[in-house]
C-alpha cells in the first residue's frame, strides 16, 4: 500500500499490480497530486520487472467524476498552458506495460481520459462515461476531444463533447470505448482475471503487441506496418520466443523469462 491514502498501491502474487483511486469524498477527483501519484506509480510498476500488467480502479462505486474544479477554478490561460498535468498525462501514455481499467459507477471528464490512457477496459453495466467539460464553459483538454474521436468516431465524439450529456454502458461497448461489460459490481475482479491472463503470457510480446496497436493512432498505415514488421522480427531474437516455439513442439506449457 502507498503511503498517500488517495491511491492504494497492491501487488499480489501473479505479477498485477492494483491502483485504486481513494479520494471517495471527491468522488475520486483527479487533482494533481493524485494525477502524479498515478504517473509515479506506473512507472515504478513499468520498472519492475515483478509486474507485468496492471489494473486500474476507483472502487465499487465510482471511477473519477472529473478533474478537481477547485483546483481548476482560479487558473488563467497561462496556467492551463503551463500545467504540469500536460506531463502527467504524457508519462501516464508513454507506459509500456498493458493496463486494465476496472470501472464502476461514474467515469467522467479527466476520469474517462484516464481510462483512455489504459488499452482494455472493463465496465460495469450500470457505469456512465461522459465529458462534461462543456457544461463548465470549457473543453476536454487531455484527450477528450482528441483520443475520443479516434477510439469512438467523429459524430459520436462531438455528441459527448457537445452536449456534455453522458453515454451508458452499453452505448461505451458499442461505440468501441470499453471492451466488455460485467454485472454491478463484477469489474474488478474480472479486471483482476483479466490482468493475470495477460501477466502469465510472453512479458515482452505484451509490450509489443501494445505499443504496435497503441501506435494506431499516430502513424499512417505504411509507416505503422513497417513499424509492426520491426517489432515482429526483434521479438525472433528473444528468448522467450524460444521458449514459445518449443514448448509448442513439446506440447507443454511454456515459461516465460521476459528475455
Amino acid at each position: 500500500m502507498s503511503k498517500v491514502s488517495e491511491l492504494i498501491i497492491e501487488s499480489p502474487a501473479g505479477g498485477v499490480r492494483f491502483l485504486q483511486l481513494n479520494r471517495p469524498e471527491k468522488r475520486n477527483a483527479l487533482s494533481t497530486p493524485l494525477l502524479d501519484e498515478i504517473a509515479n506509480a506506473f512507472e515504478a510498476g513499468d520498472a519492475d520487472e515483478g509486474v507485468r500488467c496492471f489494473v486500474i480502479t476507483g472502487g465499487n462505486k465510482i471511477f473519477a467524476a472529473g478533474a478537481d474544479i477547485n483546483e481548476m477554478a482560479p487558473k488563467g490561460s497561462p496556467e492551463g498552458l503551463s500545467d504540469m498535468r500536460v506531463a502527467l498525462w504524457t508519462r501516464i501514455r508513454n507506459i509500456r506495460k498493458p493496463i486494465i481499467a476496472a470501472v464502476e459507477g461514474w467515469c467522467l471528464g479527466a476520469g474517462n481520459e484516464l481510462l483512455m490512457c489504459c488499452d482494455i477496459a472493463i465496465a460495469s453495466k450500470e457505469a456512465k462515461f461522459g465529458q462534461p467539460e462543456t457544461n463548465l464553459g470549457i473543453i476536454p483538454g487531455a484527450g477528450g476531444g482528441a483520443t475520443l474521436a479516434r477510439l469512438v468516431g467523429r459524430s459520436r465524439a462531438m455528441q459527448m463533447a457537445l452536449t456534455g450529456k453522458p453515454i451508458t454502458a452499453d452505448e461505451a461497448l458499442c461505440f468501441g470505448l470499453v471492451a466488455e461489460l460485467v454485472e454491478a459490481g463484477g469489474a474488478i475482479s474480472r479486471a483482476a482475471e483479466l490482468g493475470a491472463e495477460i501477466a502469465a503470457r510472453a512479458p515482452l510480446a505484451m509490450q509489443q503487441a501494445k505499443a504496435v496497436v497503441r501506435a494506431a493512432f499516430d502513424m499512417p498505415h505504411e509507416a505503422h506496418l513497417a513499424f509492426e514488421r520491426q517489432a515482429f522480427s526483434l521479438l525472433y531474437s528473444t528468448e522467450d520466443k524460444k521458449e514459445g516455439v518449443n514448448a509448442f513442439l513439446e506440447k507443454r506449457k511454456p515459461t516465460w523469462r521476459g528475455k
